[in-house]
């Protein structure tokens, strides 16, 4: 299967798999969304690099995934925040992460960041507005 993406053909399959929202105080996000909305938490974890802290949020098992980005003060992603500007990034997942850089790269889409954590690895471009786009295998 062929897809466009950021105006680049690219052979590799990919599934949007969650969106990524920037929230400024986690513990009254994480009850708005569970308590409220009746979501479950599935997974949660701290990422030393962008001194943050991720949770995972679904309404139904194996349901798309909501998850909720929190940024610590001294975290050069913590900026000001503005309502409805809140997007942090879209996930993608691809087959090979290696051979989806090498193509976002020779589209002019260099990789912003690159990350390793709990045996994972995955990397964000931005679209040509901007957005962070997170593609991992």
């Amino acid at each position: 299967m062929r897809a466009l993406l950021f105006g680049l053909v690219i052979t590799m399959k990919s599934k949007f798999t969650y969106v990524g929202i920037r929230v400024t105080n986690l513990e009254k996000s994480i009850d708005f969304y569970t308590k409220l909305l009746g979501m479950k938490v599935v997974g949660r974890g701290k990422v030393e690099q962008t001194k943050g802290e991720t949770v995972a949020l679904a309404s139904e098992e194996g349901g798309f995934i909501l998850e909720l980005n929190y940024y610590e003060k001294n975290s050069p992603y913590n900026t000001e925040y503005v309502v409805g500007e809140g997007l942090d990034h879209l996930a993608f997942k691809v087959d090979d992460l290696d051979k989806a850089l090498k193509e976002a790269q020779s589209a002019g889409h260099r990789t912003i960041l690159e990350m390793k954590a709990d045996g994972g690895r995955w990397a964000y471009i931005e679209d040509p507005d901007g957005i962070w786009i997170e593609v991992f295998g």
